[in-house]
């Protein structure tokens, strides 16, 4: 290649520069690149390497062929699920709780946050986070006997409660319109408290002058919080909402198979229990696959969708 009379050699360096300067670059921050390994080789190894085994939702999975040996069937367990008729059922129920859960706990953290913001006593800010905070570490056996015991239409202090305002005990757990209801306020009594750590960290972040000024200028404390606070967490706020979009049809069968039974099962079943009974019960290994891969397909849908909308109508998003 001539120009002005000198002829211009290509670079052939420049990847190996670029090469080399990310090895140095590995080298020296050697310490951090140690520190992510476990995280890295844990999601390596227990998420992105068992999804070697999703080909089992196209074949028909026979244990003694294995994966590579059974046959292909394609799409015939979907086809299979999506003409039943308990699909529109379990969709039902899976949106409706998660709908449910996601109007009812997601502004309380934000609102038990702000509350907490305004107490100035250490003592007692500290007391209230504690009891508050406590639910989140009780193990779901636990949470769903206490649940039981509580709720229990002859000993239960709900049903006492009710009965001391004249009205006859409700039997909760047995009466499929109150079972969406009471996993959801558990949930909520339960993530509450514990939800409210990230906006804290947020809000820990605000510029005190800004008070200060907004102070001198005449704001009240409701102004600070509409004006100052809640701008501040909103970046928060809207990453979480992403993250729970995504998950809304990840309803955890964990909780509701331990407080379903035989009488709530039309308000109680679930894509999640649904894909346990027909995988680990009934041994359905490529159509329990297929349906799981189904839910997992829409989240991570859903997730895209939502953070393609929050990224184009505010500065906050994911990716």
């Amino acid at each position: 290649m001539q120009q002005n009379g000198v002829t211009a050699m290509p670079v052939q360096g420049v990847p190996l520069k670029k090469k080399n300067t990310l090895w140095k670059r590995i080298a020296q921050n050697w310490e951090l690149y140690l520190l992510i390994a476990p995280a890295f080789f844990y999601f390596l190894i227990f998420h992105y390497g068992p999804m070697y085994g999703i080909q089992i939702a196209f074949k028909n999975f026979i244990p003694a062929k294995g994966i590579w040996g059974s046959p292909w069937v394609g799409f015939d367990h979907f086809t299979r699920f999506f003409d039943s008729y308990y699909f529109w059922d379990l969709l039902w129920n899976t949106l409706s709780i998660s709908l449910y859960e996601l109007a009812v706990g997601f502004p309380l953290p934000i609102i038990l946050a702000l509350a907490f913001n305004e107490i100035r006593t250490g003592f007692f800010k500290k007391s209230v986070q504690t009891v508050t905070y406590a639910p989140h570490f009780i193990s779901m056996v636990v949470m769903a006997g206490i649940i039981i015991t509580f709720l229990s239409p002859s000993t239960g202090i709900i049903n006492h409660m009710i009965q001391w305002f004249g009205f006859e005990p409700i039997n909760f757990l047995t009466e499929p319109k109150w079972f969406k209801t009471m996993y959801v306020l558990s949930g909520v009594w339960q993530g509450t408290g514990w939800g409210t750590i990230i906006y804290l960290a947020a809000l820990s972040g605000v510029d005190p002058q800004l008070h200060e000024a907004a102070i001198v200028d005449g704001a009240s404390r409701w102004q600070r919080i509409l004006n100052i606070n809640i701008p501040a967490i909103l970046p928060t706020i809207t990453i979480l909402m992403i993250l729970n979009m995504g998950g809304i049809l990840g309803v955890g069968y964990e909780k509701i198979l331990l407080l379903q039974n035989s009488l709530n099962m039309s308000s109680s079943d679930v894509i999640s229990t649904f894909v346990y009974r027909s995988g680990l019960v009934d041994a359905q290994y490529s159509f329990s696959t297929a349906v799981g891969l189904f839910n997992s397909v829409i989240n991570a849908a859903l997730l895209i969708i939502v953070n393609q909308i929050a990224r184009k109508t505010s500065e906050n998003s994911l990716w």
